[in-house]
């Protein structure tokens, strides 16, 4: 099921992140990077510039405004922090519906409450075991209209089945695109987007 989930994509890039792009390609990864697992999946000189309508949200005049002195290095998402109530009731619906492995190597013993930490390719989500300030109820139905995380699958119609035999409810993208939504057992939002 891990299988699910993809490896870090090419997705088509703008002029401007086409540049930042190239640029940390030839940066060398720091022990800081190798740390949180920034060289895992690395795949930078791979990614093919395409530019389309979609893509190419910045206009010109913005685009030239990025300089040195202001780029601060944001090159992803590390990790997602998601609160639950129950551990284990997360874990799993996080491991054994959706697949994801735990990352060993983070800490979970170290902070005051417990938690685990889940591969979402080379980013993570960090399950919190906290009080869940949100409300399981009068919630959207559909989670695209709520707080959310965004996970690139390959296939939705596999996931749809497989939430489908878990008997776990779902809405399919109001636009129409290849995405489902559905909610963790704390009503924490989650898409599932499929990419080429």
């Amino acid at each position: 099921m891990a299988s699910l989930l993809s490896p870090p994509l090419n997705l088509p890039l703008n002029k401007a992140n086409d540049v930042n792009i190239r640029a940390l390609a030839t940066k060398p990864l720091s022990k800081r990077d190798l740390f949180f697992g920034k060289a895992r999946n690395v795949q930078f000189p791979a990614m093919k510039t395409k530019i389309s309508a979609e893509a190419d949200v910045l206009d010109k005049d913005s685009a030239e405004a990025v300089n040195d002195k202001d780029d601060f290095g944001l090159v992803g998402m590390h990790h997602v922090g998601i609160l639950c109530e129950n551990l284990e009731r997360s874990l799993h619906f996080y491991q054994n519906i959706l697949g994801l492995p735990i990352n060993e190597a983070r800490p979970h013993d170290k902070l005051p409450y417990r938690g685990a930490w889940l591969w979402v390719g080379a980013e993570m989500i960090h399950l919190m075991e906290l009080p869940n300030p949100d409300p399981l109820t009068g919630r959207p139905e559909h989670g695209g209209r709520d707080r959310h995380a965004c996970l690139a699958i390959r296939d939705v119609s596999k996931l749809k089945d497989i939430l489908d035999k878990a008997g776990i409810p779902y809405t399919l993208s109001r636009s129409g695109r290849p995405a489902i939504f559905t909610r963790d057992p704390d009503a924490n939002a989650l898409e599932f987007t499929q990419v080429d």
